[in-house]
């Protein structure tokens, strides 16, 4: 890692990009962050410093730190300094369990709470439809949301449960699993596929990250005990945040 004033050289400000001067410096501090050149905890240069290396007035760096605080890359105390923003403690998530992530968060102690993106019923889409065995005449109550463990967003979160087990959507409050379970439909097992991605302009927005930072993608199919589909979901994890441990043991050769 190299020392966070290096960050601020003139070398790195490309005369090349035609951007406004603050959007510049924005590019430069969220690079430096997605390349661990900036390390969440880290303190930045002062406005004055910052200023002075680039080349650049105070207002230009004051604008670009300003809407890095509102997007939660970077935090100022006062008196302290400006600091690259480590509001999320990585959590660990056996994959050998099925849990809700209200259940996981929990068992940490955490409080949980979600902004709600969109709370509907319809048909499926093609894809939806083949994911869940169900007619694309059948249909759908659709939980998209904005995952929160104390304040701090950790997964964007996309549920699909056929009409035929949860009626209504708003009957959903907290817990998906929970409003499920009251109607005799929790899941009891389910397949997850995780593969890692990057995150676009507006989930980065939503989980208050850059652009581009990394993240988990899982898909995850459930089933009741009688192996009807009763959920698929997908869902975007801080890839900062979020560890998915899995237990292995070493398969017994059979004797003859």
């Amino acid at each position: 890692m190299i020392p966070a004033h290096r960050v601020f050289s003139p070398r790195r400000f490309s005369s090349q990009d035609a951007a406004p001067l603050y959007i510049r410096v924005k590019k430069l501090v969220t690079a430096a962050i997605s390349n661990s050149e900036l390390k969440p905890g880290d303190a930045i240069p002062s406005e004055r410093d910052a200023a002075e290396q680039l080349g650049v007035s105070r207002v230009t760096v004051r604008k670009a730190f300003t809407e890095l605080v509102h997007e939660g890359v970077l935090v100022q105390r006062r008196g302290s300094g400006t600091f690259v923003q480590d509001n999320a403690a990585r959590l660990e998530q056996p994959l050998s369990r099925l849990t809700s992530f209200s259940e996981d968060m929990k068992l940490r102690g955490l409080a949980t709470d979600a902004d709600w993106l969109d709370r509907s019923i319809g048909l499926p889409t093609p894809e939806e439809a083949m994911k869940l065995s169900i007619s694309p005449s059948d249909r759908v109550c659709r939980f998209h949301r904005l995952r929160r463990a104390d304040g701090v967003p950790l997964a964007i979160e996309h549920a699909v449960i056929p009409a035929r087990f949860l009626a209504d959507p708003q009957a959903v409050q907290r817990s998906l699993y929970a409003a499920l379970d009251e109607r005799g439909f929790k899941p009891v097992r389910a397949l997850q596929r995780l593969h890692a991605t990057a995150l676009s302009g507006q989930e980065a927005k939503l989980l208050r990250m850059p652009e581009g930072s990394p993240a988990l993608s899982i898909e995850r199919i459930s089933y009741l005990p009688d192996g009807r589909t009763v959920e698929y979901t997908q869902s975007r994890y801080r890839g900062d945040a979020y560890d998915f441990v899995a237990e292995l043991s070493l398969a017994q050769e059979q004797r003859p």
